[in-house]
């Protein structure tokens, strides 16, 4: 199960070139349920979302069932060419916080330049709903449909969001 919250980003953090920084590029095959394949750094993923039977708005959370499966590199050629909409491709910086947190800071390129947010997951939704973002977080989007990946491989540009 994924237990993630989301959010738009007031200022980027100093020193942002220190944290680990991943380049994916990802594309969806069906948007619902979501089927993604992901190419980050060498690796290779095809990953399923589902909905759970958790009620996401009473927590404020974005909860999903999850199942990653890898893929090789030609698997991954072969199914790119079957990605409905936009690929999607951003930089993602992996920033440690307290209680062994872990931002994902993404910052978007190609047809979504310009566009960053930041994703927190969680091990239960108890330590998502009692979450205090850092101060250079900004507002809660994690039920706003337009900050998930699918709905962006949607659009052509930042302005349509």
């Amino acid at each position: 199960m994924e237990i993630e919250k989301k959010y738009r980003i007031k200022k980027l953090p100093e020193n942002l070139e220190t944290y680990t920084c991943l380049d994916i590029e990802q594309g969806y095959l069906c948007i619902k349920p979501v089927v993604r394949i992901r190419k980050m750094n060498e690796e290779y993923i095809l990953t399923y979302k589902s909905k759970t039977p958790l009620q996401e708005s009473q927590y404020h959370t974005k909860i999903s069932n999850e199942v990653e499966l890898p893929l090789t590199e030609s698997s991954y050629i072969h199914l790119r060419e079957k990605v409905d909409g936009n690929l999607i491709q951003k930089k993602r910086y992996l920033i440690p916080l307290e209680n062994g947190l872990k931002v994902e800071l993404d910052v978007f390129g190609g047809h979504l330049k310009g566009l960053i947010f930041a994703e927190v997951e969680f091990h239960s939704v108890e330590a998502a709903t009692g979450f205090i973002p850092p101060d250079w977080f900004g507002e809660d989007v994690s039920l706003d449909k337009r900050f998930n990946n699918s709905y962006l491989s949607q659009v052509d540009e930042v302005s349509n969001i």
